[in-house]
This record gives structure tokens, sequence and C-alpha cells, in this order.
């Protein structure tokens, strides 16, 4: 990211991780955190997205490592979970960490 520049100082950003600038990834991460195994059903209707969007977004964090997938049956159905890795979590609380700081700044 770069550096804003208000009318009394510049503010450093780039310690925002770009993943979890989408609203989306945002909100993913955030019901991931707080919760050990979240079903693809529950996010969708939580989040109010298609399943078209929300497995985009879902593909972007897996492929980045921030998030697990599981998959499996059950009664015959199929059921696909997610969860933060590790790797995500502390991730994602250095983001947090970062955008808090921001405000801080802001709000002076």
């Amino acid at each position: 990211m770069k550096n804003v520049t208000t009318s009394e100082s510049t503010i450093n950003i780039s310690g925002l991780n770009k993943l979890f600038n989408h609203r989306t990834r945002m909100g993913i991460m955030a019901l991931l955190m707080v919760s050990e195994w979240v079903e693809f059903v529950s996010l969708r209707k939580t989040l109010k997205l298609t399943d078209g969007s929300l497995a985009s977004h879902l593909k972007a964090l897996v492929k980045e490592d921030q998030i697990a997938v599981e998959k499996k049956f059950i009664n015959d159905k199929p059921r696909t979970s997610y969860r933060a890795t590790a790797a995500g979590r502390k991730a994602f609380e250095a983001h947090l960490t970062e955008l808090e700081a921001f405000i801080r700044q802001i709000d002076n």
C-alpha cells in the first residue's frame, strides 16, 4: 500500500494486508476468527452473498493459506466448512492492529 498525506502528517498504511481490504474477505475472516469451523451455507447466509461471490472470495483466502477447507458428507449430503489457519489468524490480527493504528492517527 502507500502513504497517505493529511494536512498535518504522513500516515503509513503499508502494514495493511491487501487480501483483507475487501469487505467480504474481512467479513469471512471476522466470522472465522470467532468460530472453529463455519459451514459454507452459514457464511453465505450471514454475509448475504451469492454462492459464486462467496466461493470466489473463499478461493482467494484458501490460495493464500489464510483459511482451510474441509469437505465431508453428512447424511449423504456434502458439507463444506472453513476455518482460519494459524497463519491466517496471525495475518488478520496484524491487519486489524494496523487498521486500528490508522484510525487512531486519523482521529488525532
